[in-house]
C-alpha cells in the first residue's frame, strides 16, 4: 500500500456537543483510508483528533500522530497510531506537522485548532507554502469564524484577496473534491523562515 498524499486534519481534542462533528471526523478517516491518504494530526486518542484517527485506522490507512511530551500523558498518545511521534515543544509539533503534509484540513476545535489555523494562514499570507488549506464547516461550525474575518478585512487590517489563503467547503464529500481540484503548491519549503 502506497500513501503519496498526506492531509493534516487540525481538530478537538474535545468531542464538542454535536454528534454531526464526530460523524464528520469518522467520515473522513473513512474516506482518507479508502484513497490511501496519509493523515498527519496532533496524536491524541481523545476527542475528534481519536475518532479521526480510530477511524483511518480501522480502515487500514496510515496515521501519523505528532505530540509533544507535556501533552501526551494529558491527551494521551495514540499508540495505535502507525507512527507516533513525540517531540519537546507545540512549536516543533506544528512545524512537523507542517512539514510532513500537502494540504491542510480544519475540522471544528477550541483555542488549539484556532491557533494551527491561523498560523498555517499567516504562513500563507507571508508566502512561506502555498499548501490548501481548507475550513471544513460542518453543520455551520465555521460560520461565526468566516464573519469574523469578513469584520477583519471589512476594518482594513486585511485585504479582501486574504479570503483566497483559504476555502470553506461544507462537508467531507465537498473537502475531497477540493482536495483532488487543488492546484499543486509551487513554493519551495523554506524551513529556516518559519
Amino acid at each position: 500500500m502506497s500513501f503519496d498524499t498526506s492531509l493534516c486534519v487540525y481538530c478537538a481534542s474535545n468531542l464538542g456537543i454535536d454528534s454531526r462533528h464526530i460523524e464528520a471526523a469518522r467520515e473522513l478517516g473513512r474516506a482518507m483510508a479508502q484513497r490511501k491518504i496519509r493523515l498527519v494530526y496532533g496524536g491524541a486518542r481523545i476527542g475528534l483528533m481519536g475518532a479521526l484517527a480510530d477511524a483511518v485506522l480501522a480502515g487500514s490507512g496510515e496515521v501519523v500522530g505528532i505530540i509533544p511530551r507535556h501533552l501526551d500523558k494529558v491527551e494521551v498518545g495514540h499508540r495505535g497510531a502507525s507512527q507516533l511521534i513525540v517531540v519537546e515543544s507545540m512549536h516543533e509539533r506544528k512545524n512537523l506537522m507542517f512539514e510532513m503534509s500537502d494540504a491542510f484540513a480544519v475540522l471544528p476545535g477550541g483555542f488549539g485548532t484556532l491557533d494551527e489555523t491561523f498560523e498555517i494562514l499567516t504562513w500563507r499570507k507571508l508566502s512561506l507554502h502555498d499548501k490548501p488549506v481548507l475550513l471544513v464547516d460542518v453543520a455551520g461550525f465555521w460560520r461565526p469564524l468566516i464573519s469574523l474575518i469578513d469584520h477583519v478585512i471589512g476594518q482594513g487590517f486585511a485585504i479582501a484577496a486574504d479570503r483566497e489563503l483559504y476555502r470553506v467547503v461544507a462537508n467531507v464529500p465537498a473537502l475531497l473534491t477540493a482536495l483532488e481540484t487543488a492546484p499543486s503548491p509551487k513554493l519551495a519549503a523554506q524551513p529556516e523562515r518559519l
